[in-house]
């Protein structure tokens, strides 16, 4: 018979949370360019998003772990060194390029891609592929002669070139070589990384195996909900998994105040002894893994994100773009940022406390975070 689960308090399980998002701790991958690839190699994924209102996701959360972290770090990773590539885990974000075999098989795969592109023709993307066969990497802006259409939603380029490009981008044919802002440079994938071709396709057993991995070194406690994020399908397999884990007490099934559903860690961290997280301040963009998966931040912070871009104005609780405070395991205030680069001001719209206590210090340090966070973005 199975081992009944094991009691594991909020506390202890958002320590360990911590621990695995290496939020307890003031510069855990240390420091220059090599600190970038291991940021992003331990977290699995680095997640890219279009917003700007402060700074673009990839390069908050790479701060938040990075202090000394420079934007030139990001490129120096993915157009030099190429030890990290774009695709889509649950969104467009940063990945190792060791684990590209486990998107390969997506790459491969029409399904899900038909009905965004199936306006794409085969003269396009024949087009586009020929064009940087012939003359090398390209932009979208490198391309002049489209003839161009309506777009069929706000975010839609006229040219109709830009969906092939996209479209190759998905089949793994092309990948982004570079980036500056959201304009993406285009190559061959097999050129751009010295290939002859794909590294062969992962096993689906090997998939499997690898999101449970991914998701126990950065989350630490993990359920089936936060190991298949935005990916239902998988669940079944990854339950199985897990089963078979907790057979052979290489996962242990624990029991977290008013969760209704199971979760799982391993015994070496329920067993290490974790000392309590100093007041270490980190000001968390809204698709930071810590905050993404909501109702998991509900169960472990007691804390219920809202993103507000996209909520009218007078429905809003915490603003725009609002973006949680964390000092050490508790997050204390949430404050809706913008940054003015005319004026080289970060703006703080609207301040809100989340508890009462120690408010006159903790806003000290929130300030001298805040001056921090300032410096980095208007630094270019």
């Amino acid at each position: 018979m199975p081992s009944p689960p094991i009691p594991l308090s909020t506390a202890a399980a958002r320590r360990i949370w911590l621990r695995a998002q290496r939020l307890d701790e003031a510069a855990p991958f240390g420091d220059g360019p090599a600190a970038t690839p291991a940021a992003v190699h331990h977290l699995g994924y680095v997640q890219i998003d279009t917003i700007n209102v402060v700074e673009r996701c990839h390069h908050q959360i790479l701060y938040t772990r990075i202090p000394s972290y420079q934007r030139d770090h990001l490129r120096q990773a993915q157009s030099v060194d190429k030890s990290v590539f774009e695709y889509w885990t649950h969104a467009l974000s940063y990945i190792p390029t060791a684990d590209m075999r486990f998107f390969v098989r997506a790459m491969k795969r029409e399904a899900g891609l038909s009905g965004w592109f199936k306006t794409v023709t085969r003269g396009e993307l024949q087009k586009v592929l020929g064009r940087v066969r012939r003359n090398g990497a390209l932009t979208i802006r490198d391309i002049d002669d489209d003839v161009l259409r309506d777009k069929d939603h706000e975010w839609a380029s006229r040219k109709p070139s830009k969906r092939a490009l996209q479209l190759a981008f998905y089949r793994g044919v092309l990948t982004v070589s570079q980036r500056e802002g959201m304009l993406k440079t285009y190559d061959l994938m097999t050129r751009h990384f010295g290939w002859e071709r794909l590294p062969s396709a992962a096993p689906e057993s090997e998939r499997t195996a690898y999101l449970l991995d991914r998701a126990l070194r950065s989350q630490g406690v993990v359920s089936l909900d936060s190991v298949c994020h935005l990916d239902a399908p998988r669940k079944a397999a990854v339950a199985k998994l897990i089963g078979s884990r907790v057979r052979r007490k290489e996962l242990v099934p624990v029991t977290l105040d008013g969760a209704r559903h199971a979760h799982w860690v391993t015994s070496e961290l329920l067993d290490a002894k974790l000392e309590p997280v100093d007041d270490i301040i980190h000001i968390l963009n809204p698709f930071d893994p810590l905050i993404i998966q909501r109702k998991r931040l509900a169960q472990f912070f007691g804390y219920e994100h809202r993103f507000e871009a996209y909520v009218p104005k007078e429905k809003r609780v915490f603003g725009y773009f609002a973006q949680p405070v964390l000092i050490g395991d508790e997050i204390v205030a949430v404050l809706d940022l913008k940054t003015d680069r005319e004026r080289a001001k970060l703006k703080v719209q609207k301040w809100t406390w989340l508890g009462k206590n120690g408010r006159g210090p903790r806003r000290r340090l929130i300030e001298e975070a805040l001056h921090r966070f300032e410096a980095f973005q208007l630094a270019r």
